[in-house]
């Protein structure tokens, strides 16, 4: 089975102010739970925002993120599998 693209909405109080060292520990926290879960999910990116991140993941299901999220220690206020992706060269097709 193919990987499909999800956002993945968490409210962390706080996450927007902390260091690049905490930042590091989060990141490590995502990567041992990838590593535990094996294949069948990547991480390409976050956005901090205020008191949320804004996670970019391939996966194979919702479920995976789901696990992702209990190993990791993180919550997930919201899943959304990404469709399409467009962006300003879109206009040129």
């Amino acid at each position: 089975m193919g990987l499909k693209r999800f956002l993945i909405e968490r409210e962390i109080p706080g996450i927007g102010g902390m260091s690049i060292v905490e930042l590091c520990g989060a990141a490590r926290a995502s990567n041992s739970a990838i590593v535990r879960i094996g294949a069948g999910i990547q991480w390409q990116h976050s956005y901090v925002a205020g008191d949320k991140t804004f996670c970019i993941y391939l996966a194979e299901s919702e479920e995976v993120i789901r696990e992702h999220a209990e190993l990791s220690g993180f919550p997930v206020n919201a899943v959304t599998e990404i469709a399409q992706v467009i962006d300003p060269t879109t206009a040129n097709n």
